[in-house]
């Protein structure tokens, strides 16, 4: 093999390395001291805390029986879920499923864990849905059954800027069942990577009782607004 193919092959190599072994912590920017599928340090993975006001009646929110949520969207937790959601760092799914299990409570009992469905045309872009991980991983730590029993059935556009109305506005007719009374008096806990409105999840729930759903619980790795008095922008 010619010298310069050579070197150019290696360098593909180590970039290709580098990619899937980074040096560097992804969220605190530390050396990291061992190899995984996750590049972030042990340090970072134990930082998000479960909020103390973490678990809520749904104020405003039509739809939703109960909301849980591990964390507020900030801070180490807020890097980790842009890793995971927007660059692809699947492997985390494994450690949010563990955040998950912490704040939800286990005297709780559903019939069907439902990932919050993607716009076929966001999955295209982002190859896959993120809340799909994390249902999968919650359901196995329940003994749940998981079911995609919702699509998506309207591209919405982002949520930034609008009323209050008009983000409810925005989000009807967003979701339908993929198949009418398979959801029929189920208990359904739904879930989500992030809180912020509850517009999204509220439609999703209402979708989600039309179709014969008895109780829906939302559960998210992160909420925006304690309160979940104001609505402020999805990011979905």
């Amino acid at each position: 093999m010619p010298d310069g193919v050579r070197i150019a092959v290696r360098k593909v190599a180590c970039g290709f390395l580098d990619l899937l072994f980074p040096d560097d912590c992804r969220v605190c920017g530390e050396a990291l001291h061992e190899v995984s599928r996750i590049p972030v340090c042990g340090r970072c993975l134990r930082q998000p805390t479960v909020l103390v006001s973490d678990t809520s009646s749904p104020e405003g929110v039509k739809g939703l029986d109960a909301v849980y949520s591990f964390g507020a969207y900030e801070g180490p937790l807020r890097k980790l879920i842009h890793l995971f959601k927007y660059e692809g760092v699947r492997p985390l799914a494994k450690p949010f499923g563990e955040f998950l299990a912490l704040v939800l409570p286990r005297e709780q009992q559903f019939d069907v864990v439902v990932p919050l469905p993607l716009h076929w045309r966001r999955l295209f872009h982002r190859r896959f849905n993120q809340a799909g991980l994390l249902a999968r991983e919650i359901a196995r730590r329940w003994n749940v059954p998981l079911r995609n029993a919702m699509r998506r059935t309207k591209f919405t556009p982002p949520q930034a800027g609008l009323t209050s109305a008009q983000r409810r506005l925005n989000m009807q007719g967003a979701f339908a069942p993929r198949r009418k009374g398979s959801l029929k008096g189920l208990r359904v806990l739904l879930v989500d990577d992030v809180l912020t409105t509850g517009a999204t999840a509220g439609a999703c729930a209402r979708a989600l009782k039309r179709a014969g759903a008895a109780h829906v619980t939302l559960l998210t790795l992160a909420r925006r607004d304690r309160r979940l008095a104001r609505e402020v922008e999805v990011m979905i």
